[in-house]
């Protein structure tokens, strides 16, 4: 190869590592083909590589296949680039299109290959590759067994991932954090505390692992314990943390450090950088009812996404405020941000709080014809309940009859809630029953029935309650109201 087309290979590579790329990917592309560097395996790898990391993996499979003799180089970038963006399963149409032109794999073939799998989570797949991997002899590399912890670990196989990390010599923080991982993962906590424990070495990774497994586990104060000995050694926590540590603080009312991680993420930008933290600090702050710091945090965010209105109006509607989540919900609309199903049950449950009857109608066409999104059993639930406080039980009776979906008992609890309200006997023993069927373990269900029943003086229906409560094997809760 020449001097100037060597200079133009670096130029190109240059260009391909710039931060501006993603809007510069086309004319590279025609950089590459003018200066007839189009069949050149280590540029194309390059370009593939990019690619993968915009997610834009369609126009790599075009660059790939107009390749007349792709080497292990270009093979291997395009299996990665599948392994890291979907379709992940693309991986292995590679690597048979690999294997058909006689190519040998090596270890930079099967790291991919364990990633794409883990991605998939097919564990019988991944055992094909193990099993390639072994008859090859890469089983030593160090990429490779991090693969298959990954892999092990991702398909909950932990006693196969345990097998894999024990045989391990080096273990860096990526495989220790794996490890800890996919057991807190499948529910082994004590097993994720104590590998956590041996850990020499710690990433803040580490302890993000930690603390969002035993905050998944409702292991609350345990978590709270873990992120204040982080900060005790030194670590200081990213936006991960925050946004896993703040909705820990809202279930422990633990204002002290929510004040703390608002303080810390000012001071560090994250409040301004990173949309996730200020919609934590705004949840958090409508969970504990501190309205006016809500509002604070939510009104100084530079950049605010769906979730930060969202969690701004089921704020409102969870502390009383429903016009004002109504007017809310109708503001982002204005500016143009289109409301998620999230969005509808937050401004449905502001009417239901409102008791805004004339508005759920409107908001529920709007949300079906302008915004073109399926109620699910949330919204209904929120109509139901708004219905129902605002005494048109009949109303929310025919609503449920009318769902496209089967009904919960959630739904029909709170049905019936309404018909003891406003007397409403006879949807209320439809109601009562509807429960039995769906929860016919729940004494309390036959014990409503049995009173309703009561109320009306219908003592043979009452007894027919008792003999299947006895024939069921069901017994009344002791403190339950039932007559006789």
């Amino acid at each position: 190869m020449s001097k100037s087309l060597q200079k133009i290979e670096r130029k190109i590579l240059h260009l391909l590592h710039d931060r501006n790329t993603r809007t510069q990917l086309t004319e590279i592309h025609a950089h590459i083909l003018r200066h007839g560097l189009h069949q050149s395996n280590q540029i194309l790898s390059h370009f593939v590589s990019v690619c993968s990391s915009f997610h834009k993996m369609h126009y790599a499979s075009l660059i790939f296949h107009q390749t007349h003799n792709p080497n292990i180089l270009l093979f291997n970038s395009m299996i990665k680039g599948y392994s890291l963006s979907p379709p992940h399963h693309f991986s292995f149409h590679v690597f048979s299109l690999m294997k058909a032109r006689s190519i040998s794999p090596d270890e930079y073939t099967f790291a991919p290959l364990l990633k794409a799998v883990a991605n998939l989570r097919h564990y019988r797949l991944g055992q094909c590759v193990h099993k390639h991997i072994l008859a090859l002899g890469y089983a030593r590399h160090c990429s490779i067994r991090v693969g298959l912890v990954e892999f092990y670990a991702g398909c909950e196989r932990m006693e196969d991932a345990d097998k894999v990390f024990d045989e391990m010599r080096e273990r860096d923080v990526i495989v220790w954090n794996l490890m800890v991982r996919g057991f807190c993962k499948v529910g082994d906590l004590d097993k994720g505390l104590r590998l956590f424990g041996e850990m020499k070495e710690r990433s803040i990774v580490s302890w993000n692992i930690m603390i969002s497994c035993l905050a998944e586990r409702n292991e609350d104060e345990k978590a709270l314990e873990v992120f204040r000995e982080m900060l005790y050694k030194g670590f200081e926590p990213d936006d991960a943390t925050l946004v896993t540590v703040l909705p820990v603080c809202a279930r422990l009312g633990a204002a002290d450090v929510a004040e703390w991680i608002h303080s810390y993420a000012n001071d560090k930008g994250l409040l301004r950088d990173v949309i996730a933290v200020g919609n934590s600090l705004v949840d958090f702050y409508c969970k504990c009812g501190n309205l006016e710091l809500a509002w604070s945090v939510f009104n100084e965010m530079a950049c605010k996404n769906v979730v930060s209105w969202n969690a701004m109006i089921s704020g409102l509607a969870y502390n009383g405020k429903g016009e004002v989540g109504v007017e809310l919900f109708e503001k982002m609309v204005r500016e143009g941000v289109k409301p998620s199903d999230s969005s509808f049950v937050g401004v449905l449950a502001c009417c239901a709080h409102a008791g805004l009857v004339d508005r759920w109608c409107e908001l529920f066409e709007s949300m079906v014809v302008k915004f073109q999104l399926s109620p699910k059993l949330e919204h209904y639930g929120c109509v139901v309940d708004m219905l129902g406080r605002c005494g048109y039980v009949r109303e929310a009776y025919e609503l449920i009859r009318s769902m496209p979906m089967k009904p919960t008992a959630a739904l029909w609890g709170a049905l019936l809630s309404a018909c003891r309200t406003y007397g409403e006997r006879k949807i209320a023993e439809i109601a009562a029953k509807e429960l039995i069927d769906l929860e016919p373990w729940n004494s309390g269900n036959y014990v409503l029935l049995s009173n309703i029943y009561a109320e009306e003086g219908r003592w043979d229906e009452v007894e027919k309650v008792r003999v299947l409560m006895r024939g069921s094997g069901i017994k009344k809760v002791a403190g339950q109201s039932a007559t006789g």
